[in-house]
């Protein structure tokens, strides 16, 4: 009994093994290129699920069915205006004919390899024809918003370009033509773009300098505007400083008129009164006079008809009057 279930089991367990290997799955994410002895046999299998084969004979190659990426490698290249740029480039593409790319590349490895070459030399052309603000530039008509007096300096320091492409246009361009020759590898490009742009270490230190000739251009324009603005304000300050002291002065110069006009008056009122008053008010005024003119430094040379020398000559007669009398 025991040797008749052995025979049984035997061949139960063979059946299974042909079978396993008579079978494979293909996955939604996959398509099957089934090889007999390295030649293609039939057509691609893309639907998911189980699926037969000679076993032994035939082998399996998976293809990837999804989006793919593509990035390349950081290259230099030079546009029309002969400035070196270093352009970092992306994709994504599809295998759409497996078969075709199976016979033509046979895995993923040598096609990123013909991606580097066609899509870099086709960039590479891109860049050649066109100048570099075209690349830097997305798109003619978007606005770009600027601060007016770097664009007044911008304007007078160089000269402007008006764009006619832009990086979006040229982007498509590179896509088109890469396209056409891909297609040929049963590869399908669906997109590409520019994923950096850095200068060259030599044009990045010219753009710097003439940024910064821009911005010291600015500044000095800034400068002389506010140093006029300066003087229009110490003008305008002299100016009124001169006015206020002219109006001061003569308010003051009003205020002692008046004070004097009014002593005056009251002198005139209080001596004016009687001839005694009006004869003591002289005397007094001609003794401050003489309190102010005469010193010890001070040679006085009069008339006898001065008006000065009279009170001296009244003194005179004063005293000899008092004389006779004694």
């Amino acid at each position: 009994m025991k040797l008749k279930y052995q025979l049984f089991i035997l061949p139960v367990f063979v059946l299974l093994f042909v079978a396993y290997l008579s079978t494979y799955v293909v996955k939604e994410t996959d398509q099957v290129i089934i090889t007999r002895f390295g030649e293609v046999r039939g057509e691609p299998v893309e639907a998911a699920g189980l699926h037969w084969k000679m076993p032994f004979i035939d082998e399996i190659n998976r293809i990837e069915k999804r989006y793919l990426p593509w990035d390349g490698p950081a290259s230099e290249m030079s546009t029309k205006d002969k400035t070196y740029l270093i352009i970092d480039t992306y994709a994504r593409w599809r295998i759409s004919d497996p078969k075709k790319y199976f016979l033509r590349l046979r895995d993923e490895r040598r096609a990123l390899s013909r991606l580097d070459d066609i899509l870099g030399s086709e960039t590479r052309n891109a860049v050649a024809k066109y100048e570099l603000i075209e690349i830097v530039r997305s798109d003619k008509d978007r606005e770009i918003k600027s601060n007016q007096s770097l664009a007044q300096a911008s304007e007078s320091s160089g000269q402007s370009y008006a764009i006619v492409t832009g990086r979006t246009k040229i982007q498509s361009e590179i896509l088109t033509k890469a396209a056409g020759k891909l297609g040929d590898f049963g590869i399908e490009l669906l997109d590409l773009r520019f994923k950096r742009i850095n200068y060259n270490e030599t044009v990045r230190r010219r753009i710097y300098e003439r940024m910064i000739s821009e911005r010291q251009q600015i500044a000095s324009k800034f400068r002389s505007q506010g140093a006029g603005e300066a003087a229009k304000i110490t003008g305008k300050k002299q100016k009124d400083l001169l006015k206020l002291s002219s109006e001061a002065y003569r308010k003051v110069e009003e205020i002692q008129g008046e004070a004097d006009a009014n002593a005056s008056a009251i002198y005139a009122e209080a001596y004016t009164q009687s001839e005694s008053a009006s004869s003591f008010y002289e005397f007094t005024k001609t003794l401050e006079t003489y309190k102010k003119v005469l010193n010890s430094d001070i040679s006085l040379i009069l008339t006898t008809d001065s008006p000065l020398f009279n009170l001296l000559k009244s003194f005179e007669s004063v005293g000899e009057s008092v004389e006779e009398q004694k």
